[in-house]
């Protein structure tokens, strides 16, 4: 009995609590950003290839079924993957890359560089390439952002502080200032450039790489049965 006492002491109520975290210091949720135009268009896409496909299950006759059964698994996963999956999640400490196929870790402490020209793409230091296929380039977006800047610089004041005033962003105005990709990536770099400040091993490391199993395993075998169906 006594040795049952001591492996469950009781709580000493004088010990001292675990460390709150430092007052004042941020708290921040993951930033997520996604693809409104390329989710749209995959569910609009993925209700048309179901409705055909439930349709020839129900009411062909035949090797439709069986063909119609094997199309699906084989497209749906497929449609999901490069319109619904794709998505980018920047925290206070990493960024995860949600592609079709893969998805990608990559801590603040690791990356070199974000660029955006006709993709998205961040760099790390051991000298790897990620594409973020959830932020798209749009040029048209660039292109008006540009003419807007343009505008804003030719109207606002002569004194900088004025200018600078004139040229911020403001929530009641009609457009940003940058396109959507270009803002994304400002964040993210803001983001990192807080990691790097603040250290810690939650920044640092190497970038962690996982294949999307959940996406290629179905593709993979509904291809499989099409080429059989196909060759029977």
């Amino acid at each position: 009995m006594a040795r049952s006492e001591q492996q469950q002491p009781e709580a000493d109520p004088a010990a001292p609590a675990a460390p709150a975290p430092a007052p004042g210091t941020p708290v921040y949720s993951d930033r997520v950003y996604r693809s409104g135009g390329g989710i749209a268009g995959g569910v609009l896409v993925l209700a048309l290839v179901l409705w055909l496909g439930i349709d020839a299950l129900v009411s062909a006759s035949g090797r439709a079924p069986w063909l119609a059964l094997a199309a699906m698994l084989f497209v749906v996963p497929l449609l999901t993957a490069y319109t619904i999956r794709p998505a980018v999640f920047a925290g206070e400490d990493q960024v995860r890359i949600r592609n079709p196929f893969r998805t990608i870790v990559v801590p603040w402490g690791a990356m070199k560089n974000l660029r955006a020209r006709f993709s998205t793409e961040l760099f790390t230091n051991d000298g790897a390439k990620f594409q973020m296929w959830a932020v798209p380039v749009s040029l048209r977006q660039r292109k008006r952002a540009d003419r807007r800047m343009g505008r804003l610089e030719r109207s606002a004041p002569a004194s900088s502080a004025s200018r600078q005033a004139a040229l911020s962003f403001s929530s009641a105005d009609g457009e940003p200032k940058l396109a959507q990709a270009d803002q994304a990536l400002v964040e993210m770099r803001e983001l990192a450039e807080r990691a790097v400040a603040r250290g810690g091993a939650e920044a640092s490391g190497a970038p962690v790489v996982r294949w999307a199993y959940e996406v290629l395993a179905p593709a993979l075998a509904g291809a499989v049965l099409l080429i059989i169906l196909v060759a029977m």
